[in-house]
């Protein structure tokens, strides 16, 4: 049986949905695979818990269900202040920790870091695990949306990094666009829909819904973060854009994309709070985005929110899409992407479906787990 030793970092709805599914997918991987993921460690924004030995040990089954049980309830990793035979860091000696255990597990048996986190934080010690030549797994977009000079380093040893859940959660947009580079195809455009929520959000402002009254029904949903804002000013979108940009090739910053948000900077939250800009600030942009919708209808076209990557150009905002495409066909939160390239010139490779939600991301980042196990002996 293959042993592949990992340390999550992150313990937020998708690392606890990943820890969920590595126990339950025991005898697949074990059958399927013969494979076997130990975990090791795992770090929250405070504190790393990991076993006293990682060589021969592992965090049980019950251990790691107790660990989601305790996250879920909004607890620190740091309350098990003393559990069984583990040891519990401080945030102070979290990175250290990492880094030893990596430097003594890359040495010899391999080690997978998988970063679920939302935090920049985690960038050095991602740096330090691809110079001793470890592993990284990322469903975390900041890493890869860095400085150019952090985005070189992480991706020095491409074989050693795999990211498909930054862009599309479990959907095969990285390892598409990898195929066709791959196979001396050129990818000369694409364009994309990939926000759940503000694919949700265009579709029902295309059915005649005020833009208002849809963010209000998104948030009671769950599809908006607390603060619609956080979605409706597209940086998430450009981070997933300039993921795709950069393995295109182009070497360009977070701050160079051109990013159109959806509400006005006199709206934003340094001025309103959430229910003055649900109340009082979002109803004043119905007008506009309504007389946007019905221009396009006439063009016999439709309002997406998508990223475009063409050349040197990488933009994110609304566009119109014609109505019968599969970004114009696109309804409720799924994501899209129009691939177009020499063998995909006039009818566009398309990849489409759940481009969010904890479970299908943490399904993505443990596919691609699995799909380093040849690096590992």
């Amino acid at each position: 049986m293959k042993s592949i030793p990992l340390i999550l970092m992150g313990c937020g709805g998708v690392g606890r949905q990943l820890l969920q599914h590595i126990v339950s997918c025991r005898l697949i991987h074990a059958n399927l695979h013969g494979v076997r993921l130990r975990v090791v460690g795992v770090a929250d924004s405070k504190s790393l818990l990991s076993v006293p030995d990682i060589f021969t040990t592992e965090l049980d089954d019950n251990s790691i269900n107790e660990i989601c049980r305790l996250k879920s309830n909004g607890s620190s990793l740091s309350s098990l202040t003393s559990y069984g035979a583990y040891q519990v860091f401080s945030n102070s000696e979290t990175i250290t920790n990492i880094s030893e255990i990596a430097s003594h597990l890359v040495r010899s048996t391999g080690l997978a870091v998988v970063d679920c986190s939302a935090s920049s934080d985690t960038i050095g010690i991602l740096q330090k695990v691809v110079e001793m030549n470890g592993c990284i797994v990322l469903a975390n977009k900041k890493p890869l949306t860095s400085s150019m000079e952090n985005y070189d380093k992480l991706v020095l040893h491409p074989h050693r990094l795999r990211h498909e859940s930054t862009v599309g959660a479990g959907l095969p947009v990285i390892v598409s666009i990898n195929r066709l580079l791959s196979s001396g195809d050129t990818i000369h455009r694409i364009v994309g829909s990939l926000s759940g929520t503000l694919g949700y959000v265009m579709s029902e402002v295309e059915d005649g819904k005020p833009l208002s009254e849809v963010v209000k029904t998104a948030k009671a949903l769950g599809y908006t973060e607390p603060d619609p804002r956080d979605d409706l000013g597209g940086m998430d979108v450009a981070r997933k854009a300039l993921i795709i940009a950069r393995l295109l090739g182009q070497r360009i910053e977070l701050d160079s994309i051109k990013v159109e948000s959806l509400y006005p900077a006199e709206m934003g939250p340094n001025v309103m709070n959430v229910e003055e800009f649900l109340a009082t600030g979002v109803p004043q942009l119905d007008n506009n985005l309504a007389d946007r919708v019905e221009k396009a209808a006439t063009n016999g076209n439709v309002l997406r929110y998508v990223c475009v990557i063409e050349g040197s150009r990488c933009e994110v905002g609304i566009q119109e899409v014609p109505k019968n495409s599969a970004l114009g066909r696109l309804r409720g939160s799924d994501n899209v992407v129009e691939v177009y390239s020499r063998c995909y010139s006039e009818q566009p490779l398309i990849i489409q479906g759940a481009g969010a939600g904890n479970d299908t991301t943490a399904a993505g980042v443990l596919a691609d787990i699995l799909d380093i196990q040849d690096l590992f002996t």
